[in-house]
């Protein structure tokens, strides 16, 4: 499955007919908010970008990216490009690896929908958590690279990069579950015990640890662009969940890597981690808590069911995009199919935390 994500979702495509847009009013914009910018302009569709349709620029002198929301029937608060370019705006000038920002387009008669443009960031984007065909000693460095970005994201002060007001502060958990269980019930297209038992679970059970930082909210190997030839995070993308929230959510969700099967895409449960290469996850826990001042993460396994169940209402949602004839990607009905695996494996973490 790793194998074929690199393939199906690596590089561009023409653009989808659904998904089309009118270039030359693009172009007018582009040429009126973005400084420098000149064309002819050639536009073509990222084969990734499942959420939010993500289109490559290409001008003479330079490549971009535009991030747009999808047309048609949306989920409330959901595609929220606003709050991408918020938060790489705010991060940018402070060194933390993201994509330069250009400009936000909040006038919906341009391209159809809100949009924003960022440069586009030359580098790798890896798909396959066991990093086939590289090295132990360079899967290690990355790694560590992206455990190091993390706990910096989580570090940052949020007042002094203008984030202060960028999400509450306090009860992230409950709210997430709360949000969560909200968004899965309204794209429901079928009843699953597990999801109706961890809906009742969760919200009794919520960890005391309050704190609050920048989170990224789908933190993981490919949503990050390494540099063409050194072992290091170069650009952090897709930033469509971002807040302010508590900054074990988003390193537990990092974690699911070593809890899930590694013939899934990202999994390393049952590899042989020492000789590939990779850290332990007490190694990387260790690491985590090392750059951040923790001493430990107590109940890892109420934050993977909480993760699982979260992962489980994310693709809900996108199955409700297929029913509804919104998702941006014909990968996205293979996204329905995960729904009930995911909230079984949640629901056996949550009986090892006491449900």
């Amino acid at each position: 499955m790793a194998d074929d994500a690199q393939d199906v979702f690596t590089g561009t495509k023409p653009v989808e007919e659904r998904h089309r847009i009118d270039e030359a009013a693009l172009l007018a914009w582009l040429s009126r908010h973005v400084e420098g910018f000149a064309g002819p302009l050639e536009v073509r569709q990222f084969k990734g970008g499942q959420s939010n349709p993500t289109y490559q620029l290409v001008t003479p002198g330079h490549r971009y990216v535009l991030r747009r929301k999808p047309p048609g029937k949306l989920l409330a608060s959901a595609h929220a490009v606003d709050r991408e370019y918020r938060v790489i705006a705010a991060l940018h000038p402070t060194g933390f690896p993201v994509a330069r920002p250009w400009a936000l387009c909040t006038d919906e008669s341009i391209i159809g929908t809100m949009f924003y443009v960022m440069d586009h960031v030359e580098g790798r984007i890896e798909w396959d958590g066991r990093l086939p065909g590289y090295a132990p000693e360079r899967r290690r460095a990355i790694y560590d690279a992206m455990n190091a970005t993390l706990a910096a994201l989580h570090t940052s002060d949020v007042a002094a990069v203008g984030l202060a007001d960028f999400g509450k502060p306090g009860n992230y958990f409950g709210r997430q579950v709360d949000r969560w269980s909200k968004q899965y019930v309204a794209s429901e297209t079928r009843k699953i015990p597990a999801m109706d038992a961890l809906m009742d679970f969760l919200p009794r059970t919520l960890p005391e640890d309050d704190a609050t930082t920048v989170v990224h909210g789908d933190y993981r190997l490919d949503n990050m662009i390494l540099h063409p030839t050194e072992d290091r995070v170069i650009a952090v993308l897709d930033w469509e969940l971002s807040t302010l929230g508590n900054p074990l959510a988003d390193f537990t969700y990092q974690l699911m890597q070593w809890v899930m099967p590694g013939d899934q895409r990202g999994g390393l449960l049952g590899l042989d981690l020492a000789a590939e290469g990779i850290p332990t996850i007490e190694a990387y826990v260790a690491a985590y808590c090392a750059r951040t001042g923790r001493s430990a993460i107590p109940d890892l396994d109420w934050y993977f069911a909480y993760n699982m169940f979260r992962l489980a209402a994310i693709c809900q949602g996108i199955a409700g995009r297929v029913r509804d004839g919104t998702a941006a990607s014909p990968q996205a009905v293979l996204m329905g199919e995960r729904v009930e695996p995911l909230a079984l494996a949640a629901e056996s973490f949550a009986r090892r935390a006491g449900m």
